[in-house]
């Protein structure tokens, strides 16, 4: 069955030169091959502020680059998130785009009358995608994967996506094209199947 998906490539450099970009295109290439539509989010190109106070957060109203980013969200049935690892966490225009995004009234609520949140997302499903200069199995077992925990369970999670997947690409600047050919063919799998 086709899917809506949105492909947010969160690689804050908005030239195609960067294996993030690859990834982003043959996750593409494979889901345009089983008839999935597809929508594209580039952050880099985007044009929005950095979210400064709690006030602006709740109540402010989103610049037209993130209210298109929403419809889009909302229309896709599954997420794909691709992004390297900077400093050991997303780099700070993903972050920035989440905050954006990710607001009350469009991704979670609190009704007057209740004490627990209204998960405003749920039915749609996200893949996670992380290229990294360290090994993958350090990322994860020595360093714990937290900032990836955290996007997996304080931003996407709480909105109520899921479920989640992850793939996390490791050693990216290691010589061996054949690792990344690997993920290439993998990637385009992964879209063929919409996941």
């Amino acid at each position: 069955m086709a899917k809506h998906i949105v492909i947010i490539q969160g690689h804050p450099d908005p030239q195609d030169k960067h294996f993030c970009h690859g990834l982003g295109q043959a996750y593409q290439a494979g889901a345009n091959d089983s008839g999935h539509e597809i929508k594209e989010i580039r952050v880099a190109t985007l044009d929005f502020p950095l979210l400064r106070t709690q006030e602006d957060f709740n109540t402010g109203s989103p610049v037209p680059a993130i209210q298109q980013a929403q419809t889009s969200i909302k229309w896709a049935d599954h997420l794909v998130i691709i992004y390297p690892l900077w400093l050991g966490t997303m780099p700070a225009l993903l972050k920035g785009f989440f905050e954006q995004v990710f607001r009350p009234s469009f991704a979670f609520e609190q009704p007057a009358e209740s004490k627990t949140w209204r998960k405003l997302l749920k039915g749609k499903s996200a893949r996670i995608v992380v290229t990294m200069g360290m090994p993958a199995l350090v990322y994860r077992w020595y360093f714990g994967a937290h900032s990836l925990k955290s996007l997996e369970r304080n931003v996407l999670g709480f909105c109520g996506i899921g479920p989640i997947s992850e793939s996390l690409i490791g050693m990216i600047e290691a010589k061996d094209g054949t690792r990344r050919e690997k993920w290439l063919a993998k990637m385009r799998g992964f879209g063929r199947e919409g996941i």
